[in-house]
């Protein structure tokens, strides 16, 4: 084989151009190595502290588990291995705390992506933040609107608020059916924010589509001290059932009032994933949180290994199995995984690029691994909007004293309890 250089001729032989391709491709590796950080930063935004922190440690604890596991996986293996490093802050419980821990994150750290808020106004007003400094967020709330008001660089792979909402109805209808128990008549209750609302709408569709009859729907402040009147409403409304969306001091105050009443439904059903099923609502109610059911966006049953392994270290270190918040922050930095891995093998000169990063979002079609074994369905992808069209809520029923999941049916993990046997019209 013959070059020509100059005139002359020189002689290779297959050998030393074998030596000169490795060389080159060495010279590239190191070239493209030398552009990516030694770890790639991510960003825990959550309420640590004030009326929400419940639900932000959890969500905290989530995250670190599911970086500990990629960082053992091999970090992101298209990446050279690259591992995560979690940076933590605390966005209190209002909007101002939430613009300025959001802000000092970035300022700070520089972070690829941030995961959390968990409440959608906190949420909502990072996003602005997040969205200005191209920097992607994979958020843990559920309002409908977070994904609908254009925001380019927010994903969301839990089922949204409506779909709570439709979810709790849906369950009611199949689980009356399965039990001959006859169901017409719904009362539909939410405390006030957009959170409540957005499952309420859920709830509404849903029982129109099945042609229920709502009798009786009433939106509550939050702050609520007595449901006394509200009660006595759904009875003399004759609601075979509720679907109520509470956060967790009204879950605490409906349950007792139901009880002290002896006014209980057939059925009451929680959406969107606060009160009545968690354990911190079981732990306040005592034998009161017994049969109350809740929808989740995690579905700690399934039966994977990696949702096995997650669920038993999370248990051993908190002393309960994963919320809704540690399922949906620890499903969501696998999911952040999957994207990084995806943008290295498709943008391997910039992967880190926020641009680029979105892309491969937009691109992921998960049916299998790491992220999909501890999801409640078995796909994620995203649409335009950020939000996965193959998103569908789980449902846990007190049994016993312990969440339990109980729907979608092919899944459950314990036989449900309808209706109510302590039912008292």
């Amino acid at each position: 084989m013959f070059l020509k250089s100059k005139g002359l001729n020189v002689n290779l032989t297959i050998k030393t151009l074998i030596y000169i391709f490795i060389a080159m491709m060495l010279l590239n590796v190191s070239a493209f190595s030398a552009d990516l950080p030694g770890k790639i930063i991510v960003g825990c935004l959550e309420p640590l502290t004030g009326a929400h922190a419940v639900f932000g440690i959890e969500g905290k604890v989530g995250m670190e588990f599911a970086v500990k596991h990629i960082n053992e996986a091999g970090g992101i293996k298209s990446l050279g291995g690259i591992p995560l490093e979690l940076v933590i802050e605390d966005v209190g419980e209002d909007a101002m705390s939430a613009r300025l821990a959001t802000e000092s994150i970035i300022s700070k750290h520089s972070p690829v992506a941030v995961l959390g808020l968990y409440i959608s106004r906190l949420t909502t007003v990072a996003s602005e933040i997040t969205e200005r400094e191209k920097v992607i967020m994979v958020a843990d709330a559920l309002v409908d609107d977070i994904t609908e008001v254009g925001r380019q660089y927010l994903f969301r792979p839990s089922p949204k608020a409506s779909m709570q909402g439709r979810s709790a109805v849906e369950y009611v209808i199949e689980a009356a059916e399965k039990s001959g128990v006859k169901v017409e008549n719904i009362a539909i209750l939410n405390e006030d924010s957009s959170f409540g609302r957005s499952n309420a709408i859920g709830a509404v569709q849903a029982a129109l589509d099945n042609g229920l009859t709502i009798v009786y729907q009433k939106e509550y402040p939050y702050d609520i001290t007595d449901a006394s009147s509200i009660v006595h409403g759904i009875a003399t409304a004759k609601a075979d059932f509720v679907v109520h969306c509470p956060y967790f001091m009204d879950a605490i105050i409906f349950a007792q009032a139901f009880r002290e009443l002896n006014l209980i439904p057939k059925y009451i059903a929680g959406m969107g994933a606060c009160g009545y099923s968690d354990p911190e609502s079981i732990e306040a109610l005592g034998a009161v949180a017994e049969y109350y059911s809740n929808t989740c966006s995690y579905n700690p049953a399934k039966d994977t290994a990696q949702n096995r392994k997650f669920v038993e270290e999370y248990t051993a270190q908190v002393g309960h199995i994963p919320t809704e918040g540690a399922g949906m922050n620890y499903y969501g930095m696998w999911v952040l995984k999957e994207a990084l891995e995806l943008s290295g093998e498709l943008y391997p000169e910039d992967p880190l690029n926020p641009d680029n990063l979105r892309s491969a979002f937009l691109q992921l079609d998960l049916t299998s691994g790491p992220a999909v074994d501890t999801y409640p369905t078995n796909h994620i992808a995203f649409d335009g909007k950020g939000d996965n069209p193959h998103a569908r809520a789980t449902i846990l029923q007190v049994i016993n004293g312990e969440s339990k999941v109980v729907w979608p049916f092919e899944e459950a993990e314990a036989e449900f309890v309808f209706p109510r046997p302590d039912a008292t019209y």
